[in-house]
């Protein structure tokens, strides 16, 4: 799958120096432009903007059963080639992340079929890395 069109996600953070420990040292990102107020992260070839807020909300998003695993909605992530998931899983795995849903193969022979991993950033965003063994499926319908 190619992405031609990067999307944009624009979130609150009450910490900007927070924000650049998790993004670039946790994930990986590179900041791109940034202000006083708010900074944007390159995030796999898409534009994460993360913006200084006085207060937000300390609740963790809702959680809904989805195939037996609990899944933070609402939530946002990355499709990554499997080589690459696997890299930042062992990463993650080896650091400071607190995993709601450690790395795991989910909906297992079926169309759906991902492996997964989820957990929240600083600011109590849900997060989810997952990759396709085929990457032709990922918007193929269950039949």
């Amino acid at each position: 799958m190619k992405v031609t069109n990067p999307f944009h996600l624009a979130f609150p953070v009450t910490n900007l120096q927070t924000a650049r420990d998790f993004y670039i040292g946790e994930l990986g990102a590179e900041e791109a432009r940034s202000d006083k107020e708010w900074v944007d992260f390159n995030f796999f070839g898409h534009q994460l903007s993360a913006h200084l807020m006085n207060k937000i909300s300390s609740a963790k998003p809702i959680l809904k059963d989805v195939d037996g695993d609990n899944i933070p909605i609402p939530h946002f992530g990355i499709i990554l080639e499997k080589s690459v998931w696997d890299i930042l899983a062992n990463q993650l795995i080896g650091g400071e992340i607190d995993f709601l849903l450690p790395p795991k193969l989910r909906f297992r022979g079926t169309v759906a079929e991902q492996w997964s991993m989820f957990f929240y950033d600083p600011f109590n965003n849900g997060i989810e890395f997952k990759s396709f063994e085929n990457s032709d499926l990922i918007f193929q319908a269950n039949e």
